[in-house]
């Protein structure tokens, strides 16, 4: 402190009253304490403290700031107006009791770096004899990441079956929920078809899997697995070539990955459906007064396979096939023998089928439909597979509705039938497994995917973590959550085939979207940052791919102007660490985010914000407008809560 002057003195005299500093200075943004220190989200950190003076004038503060030792004692000031090392700042005068604060500019003050400060008051006439208590800050980021690294062993568009529930198992079978639980008991647990010349009919009941069929699907799988592997060796493969044949078993498996799940659960993906918990059907032979003749218990699983364009299918037109599974458990002698026709349904108004093509659980063919003699069958290698394959070859697009049903004779009576309805692809607001195809992509030609299945996106945290810790902290502070797993929020695709237009009638683009957010008119200019962070560019988040989009015109988070949403910037963190950390850009909204903004722009590496999502979307996922999908963001699963600085977990 400067010694009293002449002018101090004669005010002393004159009865004047020293200001005095407040007792608990400030930093911020956002004014925020983590134990007794104050986190700063901005590296322009301001500083305040009130200031009284008991003759009611005005005063202002003097602010020195300190680096810190490691006991986080004061160690050595900070020049912070670059007059020298002991360059302080000085608030503007200030209304007694009033609050008196005053801006560090950018590049003074380092991110993770502990500070102490503290004030000392003037009047105008009389200075502090002392200083206020010590306060300490530290500017955290919201996130903490490294430099990218170059290689990663991540996959952006590697997918994961997901468990699924039919809405719509047909009546022989009931409703679960999402947790298994029965929602609807079957309507009709058994069908009857009408009576032969003699009075005799046969019915069926289906009951959904057992126990016991859970454990004979096991059985079947080791069982069939040992005789292929025997078939192998008798045909002169190696002991390893026969292992490699055998671990594709069942050979005639239209989706191989489906055979190696658990039945009771049906499984999905972009391209495939595993129905495993279609469960057994049991046929019932019966004589006129309902007595049972004989019996026959088969276990049934299906599969449908979609081909997202001309490579997979190996057609010039979309394809999708179908697959059943019938797998013998009884058959009485008295029936002889059993036919069981597979019948397919579907509303597709531009599809060509092919006839039903029948094979055994080695991939031979077996007939024009699945036949049992009662004499001569296994229970555990002798399934029937009936695949019927479907081309599509309309324009635009179209989802169609599949339904399935099973029609049983048996060789002791010439005329008896007996169907079992087994449901549909879904009821209408669901339709899980109905396939939709379309030829809007090129150069792909027509494909056909699942749309039900909502694909996800991983960014590559290893090679982009700034794109990543900025869009993890994004979807955290959104009100919708955009693209949040943990929210269970999809992110919804800008597609070729929107039908909204821009002013001059053209089809709705991601340039259009990104225009309001971080277009020539959004007022977005770069915010400072270290060299090392490299040349930067506005990354908005909901991507202008996506129908999140502040700047859709449809969006849930539609903003005027790209000013409207959060602002941030990525920097080099000055603890001495190589990390990088996401902060507030506060040049447009001083208190930095307030957690509710419907959208965000961020200047982030050029680099990251234009490969971060380069593989997306991937051709197989065949997306097309309003298709919903998630974004994975390892290296940030693990955080819990924007409100404290996350740091990046290595993957892999």
């Amino acid at each position: 402190m400067a010694a009293a002057g002449p002018q101090n003195l004669a005010a002393i005299a004159a009865g004047g009253a020293r200001p005095v500093s407040g007792t608990a200075p400030s930093a911020g943004p956002k004014f925020s304490k983590s134990g007794t220190v104050w986190r700063v989200i901005a590296p322009e950190v301001v500083l305040r403290n009130t200031v009284t003076d008991a003759d009611g004038d005005t005063s202002t503060e003097t602010f020195q700031v300190y680096t810190t030792n490691a006991d986080g004692t004061p160690k050595a000031a900070i020049d912070l107006d670059g007059s020298g090392p002991n360059g302080v700042l000085v608030s503007p005068y200030v209304a007694s009791g009033g609050l008196a604060k005053v801006t560090v500019s950018y590049g003074v003050l380092k991110p993770g770096v502990l500070y102490a400060f503290r004030t000392s008051a003037f009047d105008g006439s009389l200075y502090e004899t002392t200083w206020s208590p010590w306060a300490y800050f530290r500017i955290d980021p919201y996130m903490k990441f490294p430099a990218p690294q170059t290689s990663s062993t991540i996959d952006p568009v590697a997918q994961e079956n997901i468990a699924f529930t039919r809405t719509d198992p047909g009546p022989a079978l009931p409703t679960l929920d999402t947790h298994g639980a029965v929602k609807r008991e079957a309507t009709q647990p058994r069908t009857c078809g009408k009576a032969d010349a003699e009075g005799r009919k046969i019915c069926i009941e289906l009951s959904p899997p057992t126990a016991e069929s859970k454990a004979r699907a096991e059985k079947r799988t080791a069982a069939l697995r040992e005789a292929t592997m025997a078939k192998a060796r008798k045909a002169g493969k190696s002991s390893a070539e026969a292992a490699a044949v055998a671990a594709d078993a069942p050979l005639a498996d239209l989706v191989p990955w489906c055979s190696d799940e658990p039945v009771g659960t049906d499984y999905l993906n972009r391209t495939d459906a595993c129905m495993k918990s279609i469960g057994s059907g049991t046929l019932v032979f019966v004589d006129s007064e309902d007595a049972t003749i004989g019996s026959a218990t088969f276990d049934f699983e299906q599969r449908i396979k979609t081909y997202p364009n001309k490579a997979a299918g190996g057609s010039n037109f979309a394809e999708f096939d179908q697959q059943i599974r019938i797998m013998p458990v009884l058959i009485s002698p008295e029936l002889k023998g059993v036919t069981l026709r597979w019948n397919t349904q579907s509303t597709c108004a531009a599809c060509v089928t092919s006839v039903i093509r029948w094979a055994d659980d080695f991939n031979n063919a077996a007939g024009d439909n699945a036949y049992w003699d009662a004499n001569d069958w296994n229970a555990y290698t002798d399934g029937r597979w009936g695949t019927r394959a479907t081309t599509w070859n309309g324009t635009g697009k179209e989802t169609i509705d599949l339904g399935w049903s099973v029609t049983a004779t048996v060789d002791a009576s010439t005329t008896a039938t007996a169907t079992a309805d087994f449901g549909t692809s879904g009821i209408p607001q669901v339709r899980e497994i109905a396939p939709r195809c379309d030829d809007y992509l090129t150069p792909s030609l027509p494909g056909c995917v699942l749309p039900y299945f909502k694909p996800t996106y991983t960014v590559d945290t290893n090679k982009y973590p700034a794109a990543g810790a900025y869009y993890w902290y994004m979807q955290q502070v959104m009100p919708d959550h955009a693209g949040s797993k943990r929210w269970d929020s999809l992110l919804h695709y800008l597609g070729p085939d929107t039908p909204l237009t821009n002013s001059a009638g053209n089809k709705w683009t991601q340039a259009n979207s990104r225009n309001v957010i971080c277009g020539t008119s959004s007022a977005w200019t770069i915010h400072p940052s270290d060299a090392s962070v490299g040349s930067v560019d506005c990354d908005e988040y909901a991507m202008a791919t996506t129908h999140e989009s502040g700047g859709y015109p449809q969006s849930v988070n539609l903003v005027t102007s790209g000013t409207k949403c959060a602002q941030l910037f990525t920097d080099k963190m000055g603890d001495g660490s190589a990390n990088f950390g996401l902060l507030a850009d506060t040049r447009t909204a001083t208190n930095g985010p307030s957690g509710t903004e419907r959208c965000g722009r961020a200047a982030i590496s050029s680099t990251q914000n234009e490969e971060a999502f380069s593989s997306y979307p991937a051709p197989a996922w065949r997306m097309l407008d309003g298709d919903g999908f998630f974004l994975n963001l390892p290296g940030y699963e693990h955080c819990t809560s924007a409100a404290t600085t996350c740091t990046w977990s290595k993957i892999g």
